[in-house]
C-alpha cells in the first residue's frame, strides 16, 4: 500500500487496491503531524486565524476532479463526503466549469433590482423539469428552509386563514437544516442549539417515522406545514418505514396542511431518484433544493411550489442580493442538465445497492448497522477501543475519505459520477479498514 506519509512519486499515486494487506490497514492511525509539513501549516493556519465551529478531519485538500480529491502533499483519496453531497456531479465537472467561466466573463451579479436575461432562463428550465407553477431562487440550503417557512407563514394567514401570529410549523426530531437561529429553534442537538435561545416560536416537534404522532398534531387547526427530510442526513441516514412518505402526503392533505420536503441533502438524485420523495409517488407542497443544485461550484438554492402558495409573498417582502444572480442561473441549469444527461439518478441506483450489500458482510461485532438509499448511505460502528473518528482516521490513511456523525455513525456518499471498478476499489478499502479494526480487537 502508498504510505500517505511517504512523498508521492507519478507513479505512487495510483489509488490503493485490493492488495492492500490487513496488517498494512490495521497500523495506528497517524497524527496530522506526520502528514507532511505543509498539511501541517495549513491546519496551523486555520487555527490561528479562523473561527474553531468545525472539527475537520485533518487532511488539507487542494485539488478534486470526479471522484478524487488531492492533499497538498499529493496524496490521492476517495471523497465519500462529496461536501456533504454538494458535489453529486463530482468535483469540478468540465460542463459546470464551462458555464462558470462563460458567464463570468458576460454579467454576474445584477441584484434584483433589475431584470437579467438568465434568471428567467433558469425559472422557465428548473420549474418545468419538478412540475412546480414557482422557484423562488436563493444562496444557501439555510436560506431555502427560512424561505419555506416564511412562504409557509404568509400561507398559513393569506390562504388557511390562521389567526394573526399563532401559525405553528411541525418539524421532526433529529432534524437538520442548518444553524440559523430558526433552524436551531427546530432542532434537537443540544450542540446546535445549546446556548443561543430564546427560540423562534411556533415550532413543534415530533419523533420522525412516527405516523400517530404526526396525525394527531395536524389536528391542531393552528399548524400550517410540515417541515421534514424525506430521509434524514445528518442524524445518520435514518430511512423511514415504506409507506411513510404516502402516509404524510395523506395527511397533509386531509387537514390541508403544506408538505414541506427538505431535499437539500437528499434530492438531485443522491438517494437513486431526482428526488427522494419520488420513491413513494409522493408530490410535496413546497420542495427546498440547495448543494448539488451548482454541482459545488458555489452557492445556489431554491423553493419551489405552485402559485396558491409562491404568490402570497408581494414585491419588499423576501429576497436577496445575490439569490437568482446570472453566474449562479447558468451554473445551475448546467448543473441540473449534467444529473439529467449523464443519468446520474440511476448510477446512484445501481453504485448504491452494490455497496449496501457488500456493507452489509461485514463482520456484526464492529458495523452492528448498515442503511441507506442510493448514495446516501451509513455504517454505525460498534463502540470498542476505536470510535467512528478512529475509523475515519484509518480510512483516510488507506486513500478514502469519510465523515463520523453523531459519535459511531459514518456516511458514505461518494460522487453519483463513480464507477462500478472505483466503487470495488472503495469497498475493498472500506472492508479492509474495518477487518484490520476486528483483527486488532
Amino acid at each position: 500500500m502508498l504510505s500517505r506519509l511517504q512523498p508521492v512519486t507519478i507513479a505512487a499515486k495510483r489509488m490503493v487496491s485490493t492488495s492492500v494487506t490487513k496488517s498494512t490497514l490495521a497500523a495506528p492511525a497517524v497524527g496530522p503531524t506526520k502528514l507532511g509539513t505543509r498539511s501541517q501549516a495549513v491546519f496551523d493556519r486555520e487555527d490561528r486565524y479562523g473561527a474553531h465551529n468545525y472539527h475537520p478531519l485533518p487532511v488539507a485538500l487542494n485539488k478534486g476532479q470526479g471522484v478524487f480529491v488531492w492533499d497538498v502533499e499529493g496524496n490521492r483519496y476517495y471523497d465519500f463526503l462529496s461536501a456533504y453531497s454538494a458535489c453529486n456531479q463530482g468535483h469540478c465537472h468540465p460542463k459546470i466549469i464551462a458555464a462558470l467561466k462563460k458567464q463570468s466573463e458576460i454579467l454576474t451579479l445584477s441584484s434584483r433590482a433589475f431584470y437579467n436575461n438568465v434568471l428567467g432562463e433558469y425559472e422557465e428550465y428548473i420549474t418545468e423539469l419538478f412540475k412546480y407553477d414557482k422557484v423562488l431562487p436563493m444562496n444557501t440550503g439555510v436560506e431555502g428552509g427560512e424561505t419555506a417557512c416564511k412562504l409557509a407563514r404568509k400561507w398559513a394567514y393569506k390562504v388557511k386563514k390562521i389567526p394573526e401570529n399563532q401559525a405553528k410549523i411541525v418539524f421532526v426530531e433529529g432534524n437538520f437544516w442548518g444553524r440559523t437561529l430558526a433552524a436551531i429553534s427546530s432542532s434537537t442537538d443540544p450542540s446546535s442549539y445549546g446556548g443561543y435561545g430564546p427560540y423562534m416560536p411556533g415550532f413543534d416537534i415530533i419523533p420522525y417515522n412516527d405516523v400517530p404522532a404526526l396525525e394527531k398534531k395536524l389536528q391542531d387547526p393552528h399548524v400550517c406545514a410540515f417541515m421534514f427530510e424525506p430521509i434524514q442526513g445528518e442524524a445518520g441516514v435514518v430511512v423511514p418505514d415504506k409507506g411513510y412518505l404516502q402516509k404524510v402526503r395523506e395527511l397533509c392533505t386531509k387537514n390541508n396542511v403544506l408538505m414541506i420536503a427538505d431535499e437539500v441533502q437528499t434530492g438531485l438524485c443522491r438517494t437513486g431518484r431526482l428526488l427522494a420523495c419520488d420513491h413513494e409517488n409522493v408530490r410535496p407542497d413546497l420542495v427546498i433544493l440547495g448543494k448539488a443544485l451548482s454541482g459545488g461550484v458555489m452557492p445556489v438554492s431554491a423553493v419551489l411550489a405552485d402559485d396558491e402558495v409562491m404568490l402570497t409573498i408581494l414585491p419588499g417582502e423576501h429576497g436577496s442580493t445575490f439569490g437568482g444572480n446570472p453566474l449562479a442561473c447558468k451554473v445551475a441549469i448546467a448543473a441540473l442538465e449534467v444529473l439529467m444527461e449523464e443519468k446520474l439518478a440511476e448510477n446512484a441506483d445501481q453504485m448504491g445497492h452494490i455497496l449496501r450489500q457488500e456493507l452489509e458482510k461485514l463482520p456484526k461485532d464492529v458495523v452492528s448497522v448498515v442503511r441507506g438509499k442510493g448514495l446516501l448511505n451509513e455504517i454505525i460502528v460498534i463502540n470498542t477501543e476505536y470510535d467512528a473518528w478512529d475509523v475515519c482516521l484509518k480510512l483516510r490513511d488507506n486513500g478514502l475519505l469519510a465523515k463520523p456523525t453523531h459519535g459511531d455513525i459514518i456516511r458514505f456518499a461518494p460522487p453519483l459520477v463513480i464507477s462500478k471498478t472505483q466503487m470495488e476499489e472503495c469497498i475493498d478499502i472500506i472492508s479492509g479498514t474495518v477487518l484490520g479494526l476486528k483483527n486488532l480487537k
